[in-house]
C-alpha cells in the first residue's frame, strides 16, 4: 500500500494531509454532535420545573449554560425571563444562531474536502501523463509496458481523491441532517419554555389590571 502512495508521486501529498484533516473533523464532530451531549434526555421538562419553582439562582443558570447547546439556549431564556415575550423570544433567537453556528464548526471545511480531493486527484494524474509523454517525447519510454505502468500510476492520484472526497461527502451531509435534526428539537423546547414562562406571567398581569380598574372606578 505505501508504494502504491509513494507512487502517486508529490501531489499525492495534500490529498493525505486532506485525508487526516477530514478524519480529525469527523471524529471530532461525532464526539461533539452526540445526542445526550446536545440533548441531554429530560433537561427540557427539568428546566421548565425550575421556572415552575423559582429555582433560577445565577448559579443554576450558569451551570445550564455550560452543560449543553440546549442548555445555553434554555438558559438564555431564562435570564430574560422578566421581559416581553417578544423579548424572551428574540434572545432565543439570537443565541440559537450562536449555538447552531458552533454545532456545524468545521462542517464547512469538511464539505471543502470532499470538493478538492477529486480535483486534486485529477491535478496530481495530469501532471504524470503529462511527465510521461514528455519522456516519450524524449524517447525514454519506448515500451508499451512500461508506458502502461506508468498511465496505471497516474491514475493513483485520482483514485486517492476520490476514496478521501467520497466518505467526506456523505459524513458532511450526515451531520448536517444531524444539526438540522437538533434544531428542530432544540426549538420545540425553547417554545415549550417560552409558554411556561408567558403563562407563569399572565396571572400576575391580570391582578394589576383588575386593581388598576377598581381604582379608576
Amino acid at each position: 500500500m505505501l508504494d502504491i502512495l509513494m507512487a502517486g508521486g508529490w501531489a499525492m501529498a495534500p490529498i493525505l494531509v486532506c485525508s487526516a484533516v477530514a478524519l480529525a473533523i469527523v471524529l471530532e464532530r461525532w464526539w461533539t454532535l452526540r445526542r445526550k451531549a446536545v440533548l441531554p434526555e429530560g433537561l427540557g421538562e427539568e428546566v421548565r420545573q425550575w421556572a415552575r419553582s423559582g429555582q433560577l439562582d445565577p448559579s443554576h443558570l450558569e451551570a445550564l449554560a455550560a452543560g449543553s447547546p440546549l442548555g445555553e439556549l434554555l438558559a438564555a431564556a431564562l435570564a430574560v425571563r422578566n421581559r416581553p415575550r417578544e423579548q424572551i423570544k428574540e434572545r432565543i433567537e439570537d443565541t440559537g444562531r450562536h449555538v447552531v453556528h458552533r454545532m456545524e464548526r468545521y462542517l464547512n471545511t469538511l464539505g471543502t474536502i470532499a470538493l478538492i480531493g477529486p480535483l486534486l486527484g485529477l491535478l496530481g494524474t495530469v501532471i504524470g501523463l503529462i511527465r510521461m509523454f514528455m519522456q516519450v517525447m524524449g524517447g525514454g519510454m519506448a515500451d508499451p509496458t512500461r508506458m502502461a505502468g506508468g498511465i496505471g500510476e497516474a491514475l493513483i492520484c485520482t483514485a486517492t481523491g476520490l476514496v478521501v472526497a467520497i466518505p467526506a461527502y456523505v459524513l458532511h451531509r450526515y451531520f448536517r441532517s444531524k444539526v438540522a435534526g437538533y434544531c428542530i428539537e432544540m426549538e420545540k423546547q425553547a417554545t415549550a419554555l417560552l409558554d411556561e414562562l408567558t403563562d407563569a406571567a399572565t396571572p400576575l398581569a391580570r391582578p394589576r389590571r383588575a386593581a388598576s380598574a377598581s381604582t379608576a372606578g
